[in-house]
């Protein structure tokens, strides 16, 4: 009512009326709406977990029981506490307006938080629900809960690993990016590990289960997501400890506020006295800016949208400004994330170019290789036409085999080079070996006997990235690679782009405490990533920093999201 002049709605009813207007509506604010900041102050009271609810319903549980009071009993309090009209001054409206901003504050933060627990739902997607396990001559269906250390599992075409274990029979392609964040599958032969929620290739294998339950890769993964997501900084222990002596000092000077203004104020003294020492308890809790401080943050969260940047909480804005380090992971984040044809060399002057790369994709178009599709689309750019093969036949971590008229064609690896008897010149294996030392992968194309050429296949490096690195180094930021991959590669990205450090051959956990080691040194850490891998790192940085064309379990564990995928949203 006091909060606007002249207020129109005393024409319609004295005061003395409104008063019991203000009081109906104020009680589904309080008893309803905001009854639960009542709840938590008196639980910090009661176990002297003293915080900032406790001043918001101290302050405005004061408030609206002296209105209480002051409208059934009126005739209690002295003159000074009296209006014109002979009632006592209340404070149902006030309360009311300054719980109901708290409550907004609220619910703002708990919009931007709410999608703490999706990343694990996320990673829980990723683990298969069955499997097939073999009893003797038998082969049943079972839950993944039913499985047990010694099983033999068979895994189809397709399928995700079940639990972790190693392989007893079988030549298989397994798709491990979910945990190495590397997007060229691996081949694995009997006695090698997989892990849970990777995918199979195109061939069954039979595995011994090893690892089961809550042991899992996949499950430990789930884990630190959960673990980094639920601890606090070392600011936020400091701000809830000093919280702890923060509030009785705030009482104590309400306190004394209302003393002071009693003995010293203007009259009506004691009703000075009484906002003032209520003002006091409520100005003095942050939440009372839990109003400001969301909206201010939405404004800053809407430009950076139109920028392409997602900014998932206040919190992230604010520790932007301290960061002095950032890490970032290399497939996907700087790199484009899949393989991609980067150049075809010819070392028979009977074939042009053109004529290794028609045999290439001849051979690869029966192919079911993630490297035969980059091949192909490769082909395809360079309008070059397939030519029928016959024979074909896929040679299990080795390569493919076929024929094109009269000439035999051998497409893979130096062992298939050696197992179809194809020499490979000095020169040529010389180019080879200086490509592979730059982590790219290369693969040989024999005609009959000999090796005619090869084709290198590399994740490319965005042309977006050595320029936003630059920016950020440019800043005074230390720029750190931590990536799954092998050494060569590592280290060829991070001398092209410059970088202050790298890490290779990462799995998940190493990248979590390689970010703890550098937090207790007590540094600011950013981490830029994109994979399932990612997920606890960037749960466990400062900030965690996802590339929006990654997955959604990297985007629900950070707190900003690159539309884009661009370094440079952030540079």
């Amino acid at each position: 009512s006091e909060m606007i002049p002249g207020n129109p709605l005393f024409k319609l009813m004295e005061l003395k009326y409104w008063n019991w207007v203000q009081f109906a509506l104020s009680i589904p604010v309080v008893f309803y709406a905001t009854w639960m900041f009542f709840e938590r102050a008196w639980r910090s009271v009661v176990t002297w977990n003293l915080n900032m609810f406790t001043l918001i319903g101290i302050g405005a549980g004061v408030a609206w029981l002296f209105s209480l009071l002051a409208l059934l009993s009126p005739g209690i309090f002295p003159d000074q506490f009296k209006t014109h009209s002979g009632t006592v001054y209340v404070y149902f409206e006030a309360a009311a307006v300054i719980l109901t901003l708290v409550l907004l504050g609220q619910l703002l933060e708990a919009r931007a938080h709410g999608k703490t627990n999706s990343a694990i739902r996320e990673l829980l997607k990723l683990a298969p629900n069955q499997a097939t396990r073999i009893i003797g001559d038998k082969e049943e269906t079972v839950t993944i809960d039913d499985i047990q250390k010694g099983d033999l599992l068979r895994v189809k075409p397709g399928e995700k690993v079940p639990v972790d274990g190693s392989i007893k029979e079988g030549e298989v392609t397994i798709d491990e990016s979910m945990i190495s964040g590397e997007p060229i599958p691996v081949d694995k032969k009997p006695g090698d590990q997989v892990s849970s929620g990777t995918i199979n290739g195109n061939k069954t294998f039979t595995m011994l289960a090893e690892k089961v339950g809550s042991e899992t890769l996949l499950s430990q993964i789930i884990e630190m997501v959960n673990s980094a997501s639920r601890s606090k900084a070392p600011i936020q222990k400091l701000a809830d400890k000093i919280s702890g002596y923060f509030v009785p000092v705030v009482v104590f000077i309400a306190v004394a506020t209302f003393i002071v203004w009693a003995i010293y104020g203007p009259e009506p003294s004691y009703v000075y006295a009484f906002v003032n020492a209520i003002a006091v308890l409520i100005i003095a809790c942050p939440c009372a800016l839990g109003l400001a401080t969301p909206m201010s943050v939405m404004v800053g969260v809407g430009k950076g949208a139109k920028s392409g940047v997602l900014i998932k909480n206040a919190e992230s804005l604010e520790k932007l400004n301290a960061i002095d380090i950032v890490v970032i992971d290399k497939t996907g984040t700087v790199t484009e994330g899949k393989p991609s044809v980067e150049k075809v060399v010819s070392a028979d002057p009977k074939f042009t170019e053109t004529d290794i790369l028609q045999k290439i994709i001849s051979l690869n178009s029966s192919s079911e290789h993630p490297l035969a599709q980059a091949t192909l689309q490769y082909g395809q750019q360079m309008n070059v036409a397939k030519l029928p093969v016959v024979n074909f036949e896929a040679v299990t971590g080795k390569g493919v085999i076929g024929t094109i008229g009269e000439e035999n064609l051998s497409l893979g690896n130096e062992k298939l080079m050696e197992q179809v008897k194809a020499t490979i010149s000095p020169e040529l294996l010389k180019q080879v070996k200086a490509e592979q030392q730059q982590g790219k992968t290369v693969s040989y194309l024999a005609v009959g006997d000999h090796a005619a050429g090869f084709v290198v296949i590399y994740d490319k490096i965005k042309e977006s990235s050595k320029e936003a690195i630059g920016k950020l180094q440019k800043e005074g930021l230390k720029v750190f690679m931590f990536t799954g991959d092998n050494e060569d590669t590592a280290k060829a990205v991070s001398e092209t782009l410059h970088l202050d450090g790298y890490k290779a051959q990462m799995l998940p956990e190493d990248k979590l405490n390689q970010i703890k080691r550098l937090q207790a040194e007590g540094k600011k850490v950013a981490m830029a990533g994109d994979g399932i891998n990612d997920a606890p790192a960037l749960s466990q940085a400062d900030i965690g920093i996802a590339m929006g064309t990654g997955t959604d379990v990297a985007i629900e564990s950070a707190a900003i999201t690159l539309v884009k995928g661009d370094l440079n949203g952030i540079a």
